[in-house]
């Protein structure tokens, strides 16, 4: 058995235009903007409903702007393996984490458990 949720929603901006961006949704939210301490890559403005976090993401100058969840779990290949029988598909391996995509070729991570004791208060177990 394991566990997983959606624990975060990232907006994700290239560098070159993620200031304005991360500006706006700060005050789009009416939410504190505050740099995400372990990851310079990230900001963190003030979590949704369910200890759901949202983040601000810089990416690469060849991704273009959307938004993707996180799927966090306490088993990252378990939880990867049931999605890819559900009908997603691997589009990059990571040590700890994967990059993925949904039937609709949208893009998902499924990451190690981020959000702490909202993780045990709102995750679903799985056979």
């Amino acid at each position: 058995m394991h566990r997983s949720r959606i624990g975060v929603v990232l907006v994700d901006h290239p560098v070159d235009r993620f200031e304005s961006s991360a500006a706006f949704w700060a005050q789009a939210r009416g939410s504190t903007r505050r740099p995400d301490g372990e990851e310079p890559v990230y900001d963190s403005l003030d979590p949704l409903g369910g200890g759901v976090m949202l983040e601000l993401q810089r990416t690469g100058a060849g991704t273009p702007p959307r938004v993707h969840l996180d799927i966090e779990t306490d088993d990252v290949d378990a939880e990867v393996a049931r999605l890819v029988a559900a009908g997603a598909r691997v589009e990059q391996r990571h040590e700890a984490y994967a990059v993925m995509r949904d039937p609709g070729d949208l893009v998902f991570c499924v990451v190690p458990v981020q959000t702490g004791s909202d993780f045990d208060a709102h995750a679903t177990t799985w056979p």
